[in-house]
C-alpha cells in the first residue's frame, strides 16, 4: 500500500517518475504486479475527480465556516477576501493553467476508460466557435478529459484553439472548487460569460456546451442515445450574433459510464428532480457505478466502458447582431441534421449496429 501511494504521489505532481521507480522494485505478489497498480492508479485519478465534482465545492465551504470559528480564521478570512476581488475572473474565461491541463493523473483518468478524441476536420485559429457536446451523460466525462485536460492532445490536434468547457455557474462560488475548475479552463455557462469569450478575447476560441444540460442526464442510460435538441435554440442564436461556426460533437460510450434509475415522467420522483432542476440549476440523479474494488458491486467509480468523442465538420455561421427566428430555425436544423450525419457514420465503426439510431426529444 505505501507503494501505491507513493507512486500516486508522482502522478498528482504530474510527474509520474515516481510510479515507474517504484513499480520497478514491486515483489512478486500478485496485486502488487505492475498490471495491478497501474489499474489502481487509474481507478484513484477517475475517483479523485468524482468525488471532486459532487462533494468538494459543500466540503470546502464546511470547512471554510470551521475555520472561521477558529484562531485560524485570518486565513479563511483572507481567502474570502480573495474570492471576493477574484468574483469575475470564471465569467472572463477564467484562469487555466497549462501545468495543471497536463498533469499525468489525466492520463490514467484517460486509459481507465479508455477515451478517445476523433478529429474529422481541421478548425482555423482565425475562427471562434460553440461546440455541441452530445450527450450529457451523468457527469460529462467524456467532455471533461477531451477539452479540460490535454489527456487526449486536444490543443496538438486542433492547434491554435483554445477550449473553454462551459459548466453550472454555482460550482464557482464555492472555494476551492472554482481554482480547480478555472485551472482547467473550464467557465460557467451562462450568457455574459459566452458573450465575453466569443467577443473580447480574441478569435481560436471553443466554447463548449453539453447542450442537453440537466434534462438530458435524467434521461442517460446505457444503451440509449437519445439527444435534448429539438427546442434547445439558444446557443444557436448566440452562435449568429458573433459569427460563431457551431461544431457538432458526439460521445460515444458516455451513457455507458453509469447505470441509472429513470423515473417516468408524472412520477413522484421525477417531479422532484424537475422541481430541483427548475430552483437549484440541476437535476439530482439517482446511478450507480462499480466500488473501488471490484466491477461486480455498487460503487461511485464509473464502468470502465470506451468513451470516443467525435468531432463533427464546423458549420460555417454568419454573424446577424439581431437573427430572426427563421434565422434561428435555419442553423438549428442543419445543426441536427449535422450531428444525425455524424452519429450514422461513426455507428457502425464504434460498435453500434446499423438499425441503432439517435433519438430526438
Amino acid at each position: 500500500m505505501k507503494t501505491i501511494i507513493a507512486a500516486y504521489s508522482g502522478v498528482l505532481r504530474g510527474t509520474g517518475s515516481s510510479l515507474l521507480s517504484a513499480v520497478h522494485d514491486l515483489p512478486s505478489v500478485p496485486w502488487l504486479s505492475k498490471s495491478s497498480v497501474v489499474r489502481h492508479l487509474q481507478i484513484i485519478s477517475v475517483l479523485q475527480w468524482v468525488l471532486s465534482f459532487l462533494i468538494l465545492g459543500v466540503t470546502c465551504t464546511a470547512v471554510l465556516v470551521y475555520i472561521f470559528c477558529t484562531d485560524l480564521w485570518l486565513i479563511a478570512a483572507l481567502y474570502l477576501t480573495w474570492m471576493v476581488l477574484d468574483w469575475n475572473t470564471p465569467y472572463k474565461g477564467g484562469r487555466r493553467s497549462s501545468w495543471v491541463r497536463n498533469w499525468a493523473v489525466w492520463r490514467y483518468f484517460r486509459d481507465y476508460f479508455p477515451i478517445k478524441l476523433v478529429k474529422t476536420h481541421n478548425l482555423l485559429p482565425s475562427r471562434n466557435y460553440i461546440f455541441g457536446y452530445h450527450p450529457h451523460g451523468i457527469m460529462c466525462l467524456g467532455a471533461f478529459c477531451n477539452f479540460g485536460t490535454e489527456a487526449t492532445g486536444v490543443s496538438k490536434k486542433f492547434p491554435g484553439i483554445k477550449c473553454h468547457l462551459a459548466t453550472l455557474a454555482g460550482n464557482f462560488r464555492m472555494p476551492v472548487l472554482r481554482e480547480y475548475l478555472m485551472s482547467g479552463g473550464i467557465c460557467p455557462v451562462d450568457r455574459d460569460t459566452i458573450d465575453y469569450i466569443l467577443s473580447k478575447n480574441g478569435t481560436g476560441n471553443a466554447v463548449v456546451i453539453a447542450v442537453g444540460g440537466a434534462a438530458e442526464s435524467l434521461n442517460c442510460r446505457p444503451g440509449k442515445n437519445t439527444v435534448t435538441l429539438k427546442q434547445r435554440k439558444g446557443f444557436v442564436k448566440i452562435a449568429l450574433q458573433h459569427g460563431a461556426d457551431l461544431v457538432p460533437i458526439y460521445s460515444f460510450g458516455e451513457n455507458e459510464a453509469y447505470k441509472q434509475v429513470v423515473f417516468e415522467e408524472g412520477s413522484w420522483g421525477r417531479w422532484i428532480q424537475q422541481t430541483f432542476q427548475k430552483y437549484v440549476g440541476f437535476a439530482p440523479c439517482v446511478f450507480h457505478g462499480c466500488s473501488f474494488f471490484s466491477s461486480n458491486s455498487w460503487g461511485l467509480v464509473p464502468y470502465a466502458n470506451p468513451i470516443t468523442t467525435v468531432v463533427g465538420e464546423p458549420i460555417t455561421v454568419p454573424k446577424i447582431e439581431q437573427p430572426t427566428q427563421k434565422d434561428v430555425d435555419l442553423y438549428h436544423g442543419m445543426y441536427l441534421s449535422s450531428l444525425q450525419r455524424l452519429f450514422d457514420k461513426y455507428k457502425t465503426k464504434l460498435g453500434l449496429p446499423d438499425s441503432e439510431t439517435l433519438e430526438f426529444v
